[in-house]
């Protein structure tokens, strides 16, 4: 490879950092980052950050084999291969962002790339088929350093009016808990609200309860580092295939959000039935014997069997199978 840089008039060979024996094939500039190049070798992926100057390996996951051509679409690397079908890396836009950190090592959140609002996704480890990009707003972080008993570090997605959407932490038990590690991490948010409260053993067959799914619109992710906060705006953008308007999608949003809050009265209150159902039974077995509270044991018995008719008439308690339903 070489490069000139007075139309023609000499050429300087910017190979240093390629294997002598890996010969270019092709050969592809960042139309966004000015000095970010692509390299397509006969053994493999090479990446400058420095027009060249320098270059490195870019192989990651990439098995060693020729590669034919470089394509660079909505700041997404396409890479066809001799041999071994066509590969994509999904986000340039972290490369990009890469030239304006002092020191890389630091804690650091990256800015998501824009975001479609659709649904997708595809199983990873297949032998036979590739995996498709994630669904949601793929967000990028770095950790300089991390211990899961002293540090916590949290992820925060606000609305455009900056109100909370949803935490993920490492001090959450299950529900929306956070996995990290040391260095570069990436988190998926599927672009869900939270939905309704969920009973135990609650059988709904193919009904959700699942939050409304976030409008096109502007958003804001902070990541929380201990103390130390970090914050980058994001975009998610219409499926430009829908044939829903945003006015639609603002319907859909709020006739969900209502129905999810309805539901969650009710269940939340199904919960408390059920604790103080519990008490009474607990009352019962104790002072069963006892001729002293025997009026207290009857008003027991019927307030559970009050409590049951409301439980029964909110949740079929009969359900077992995800065919009881029908």
């Amino acid at each position: 490879m070489y490069k000139t840089t007075d139309f023609g008039k000499s050429w300087t060979k910017i190979t240093n950092g390629i294997s002598e024996e890996h010969f270019t094939r092709v050969l592809r500039e960042d139309p966004k980052q000015k000095g970010l190049l692509y390299a397509g070798t006969e053994t493999g992926m090479y990446i400058s950050f420095n027009d060249g100057k320098n270059w490195q390996p870019f192989q990651l996951n990439l098995p060693i084999v020729p590669i034919t051509d470089l394509a660079i679409k909505d700041n997404n690397l396409i890479v066809a291969t001799q041999g071994r079908s066509l590969w994509i890396i999904d986000d340039l836009t972290v490369l990009h962002q890469l030239y304006n950190i002092d020191n890389s090592n630091n804690n650091k959140l990256f800015k998501p790339k824009d975001s479609y609002r659709m649904d997708g996704g595809g199983r990873s480890g297949s032998n036979t088929s590739g995996t498709n990009h994630p669904s949601g707003v793929i967000t990028y972080f770095n950790l300089k350093e991390f211990d899961e008993n002293k540090d916590e570090v949290a992820l925060i997605y606000f609305d455009e009016k900056g109100d909370t959407i949803k935490t993920f932490s490492t001090k959450n038990k299950k529900k929306d808990k956070l996995n990290v590690k040391k260095g570069m991490n990436q988190f998926v948010w599927d672009m869900t609200y939270d939905g309704a409260e969920e009973l135990d053993g609650m059988i709904l067959w193919w009904a959700s309860l699942d939050g409304p799914q976030a409008i096109p619109g502007s958003y804001k992710v902070r990541l929380k580092v201990n103390n130390e906060t970090f914050d980058q705006p994001f975009t998610i953008l219409a499926d430009p295939r829908a044939e829903s308007s945003l006015a639609d999608m603002k319907k859909q949003f709020d006739f969900i959000t209502d129905v999810n809050k309805t539901i969650d009265n009710a269940h939340k209150s199904i919960k408390k039935i059920r604790a103080i159902n519990s008490q009474l039974s607990a009352f019962e077995g104790q002072y069963k014997d006892n001729d002293n509270v025997k009026e207290l044991l009857e008003k027991a018995k019927t307030l559970k069997e009050e409590f049951i008719s409301i439980e029964e008439a909110l949740y079929q308690t009969q359900n077992r199978s995800g065919q009881d339903p029908l």
